[in-house]
Order: structure tokens, then sequence, then C-alpha cells
């Protein structure tokens, strides 16, 4: 199966698209790119709702489809993304981590699992 990158952030550069490809072992079936415009003098949730409108995915497709987030940089939007797409998807998706690269831009570092992240924590949170 190939996987769908939701890009929230940047265009990703043909070595950056590679890289992502490599660390998933499976070619990337297509980019969504979805401007992230806010208005900060608004409320962010209704814009969110709007961003994530703007994937174009059915009900069915969330919930169907392999795709990882390139999530927005700015962290108050990031977070309602994520929770947008957790209600969407019912899960945490995977989300792409870049880094500054030697001799600038960036790079690709990891793909992070964050409904393993997730169901890791749950385990620490027994009180003793």
């Amino acid at each position: 199966m190939q996987a769908i990158v939701i890009n929230f952030a940047h265009p990703l550069t043909p070595a950056q698209q590679a890289r992502v490809s490599d660390l998933l072992q499976r070619p990337l079936k297509k980019i969504i790119g979805v401007s992230c415009q806010i208005d900060h003098q608004q409320p962010l949730t209704a814009q969110v709702v709007d961003l994530v409108d703007a994937v174009g995915f059915t009900p069915a497709d969330w919930q169907q489809n392999l795709f990882l987030l390139n999530p927005p940089s700015l962290s108050a939007v990031a977070a309602a993304v994520l929770a947008e797409v957790h209600g969407r998807a019912g899960y945490f998706p995977s989300c792409l981590r870049l880094r500054p690269a030697e001799g600038g831009g960036f790079e690709v570092a990891e793909i992070l699992d964050l409904a393993a992240v997730r169901d890791t924590a749950r385990r620490r949170r027994h009180v003793s």
C-alpha cells in the first residue's frame, strides 16, 4: 500500500520526499498540500476544521488510507490539527519530524508514531 503525506507546512523537496519513502519502505502515493494561513485575531478551532476539510478526504478516507502528517510549524495550530485529525481518523497519525540540515534547509529526521507514543505513555499513568 502506498502512503499519502498530508503537508500543512512548507512544500517538501524531492530529497525530503525520497527520505520519507525510504523510512516508510514504500512509495508515496501523493502529497496533499494544505495552505496554513491562520487569522490570529479569530478563534482557532473553526479555522482548523477548515484546514482539515481542505484535505478533501471523506470520512471513509480518514479511516482507510495510510497517511502521515507534516504538521504546521505553529505549535497551537499543530496541536489543534492533530486533535481534529484524531477525531476523524480515530487514532493518532504518524508525523514527520524535520531538523536543520547541514549546509542549510531541513531534512526529514524521522517518522513519529504518535499512536505508539500514546500507548507507551499510558503505561506510565498508573498510580503507585
